[in-house]
């Protein structure tokens, strides 16, 4: 997905229950629960309360790192923050996106779309239910 804006956190703070307080380069805070995600056998020393509450920004704020080189990339932290603001149109768009490899011009070309609009929605406008219907639809003729 080159030639896009990244998202870069600014801020980290752990809170009980597993959960991170992430602020995010140009928009708000979001808390996101890893309650679950601490339970996986990547992130298990993670269930330590004591070794959660010591998470950091990772280099340029692309990630929030713990010690012993456990890591979390903002990349998958700014998919939770969508959810966390309800912006699941924009969470599906970009997961559709990943799922397939797609670049904004090649997601452009798919569903027949400028670039400058796969790049809107990419960055957090409302994406309409048409266009989450049509990547559906490109998933599907794919498949078959």
């Amino acid at each position: 997905m080159s030639g896009e804006a990244t998202h870069a956190l600014e801020s980290v703070r752990a809170l009980e229950g597993f959960r991170l307080v992430l602020g995010w380069n140009g928009a708000e805070q979001a808390t996101i629960d890893l309650s679950t995600v601490v339970k996986t056998r990547p992130f298990r020393a993670l269930s330590d309360p004591d070794v959660f509450s010591q998470v950091e920004l990772g280099d340029w704020g692309h990630s929030v790192v713990w010690p012993g080189d456990t890591e979390m990339g903002a990349d998958s932290l700014w998919l939770d923050s969508l959810s966390f603001w309800g912006r699941e149109d924009t969470r599906a768009f970009l997961e559709w996106r990943l799922r397939n490899g797609l670049s904004l011009s090649g997601a452009a070309e798919a569903l027949g779309l400028s670039r400058r609009t796969v790049a809107y929605y990419s960055g957090g406008r409302p994406v309409p239910r048409s266009i989450l219907l049509a990547c559906k639809g490109w998933d599907a003729l794919k498949a078959a």
